[in-house]
């Protein structure tokens, strides 16, 4: 099996400010660059820009008004943008069958609370 190569920028979307400067904290020190928004239209805004992103990490809730977008749709839409972004679902609330069936092909899911190595290890493609 080809191992792919070590992603050289991730987008790191997560509603909580803790979790997201830790997670990319984690990133950094894989040597990635990192670019982090708060919810589903600020990551869209980064998509869109003409910046390297290779790896989408987001949290599936993502609370944000009455037409918040989730990570569900964040990730179908960041994919049609960009076929090559390599997706990480996360979210506290485990993974379920209804929620598996809407992810983007080829995407990994992440449970919390993750280790920092469960991260390292998603991120680097493993």
């Amino acid at each position: 099996m080809k191992q792919r190569a070590k992603p050289k920028a991730v987008l790191v979307v997560e509603d909580e400010p803790t979790i997201r400067a830790l997670a990319i904290s984690i990133i950094e020190d894989l040597g990635c660059e990192t670019l982090s928004a708060a919810n589903a239209r600020e990551a869209l805004a980064l998509i869109g820009q003409d910046q390297p992103i290779d790896v989408l990490f987001t949290d599936i809730n993502l609370p944000d008004g009455p037409d918040a977008i989730d990570g569900l749709e964040l990730a179908r839409r960041a994919v049609a943008l960009r076929p090559s972004l390599r997706v990480i679902y996360t979210t506290g609330g485990g993974q379920t069958d209804g929620m598996l069936v809407l992810f983007v092909d080829g995407a990994k899911f992440l449970a919390k609370p993750y280790t920092n190595e469960q991260l390292i290890r998603s991120v680097a493609g493993g």
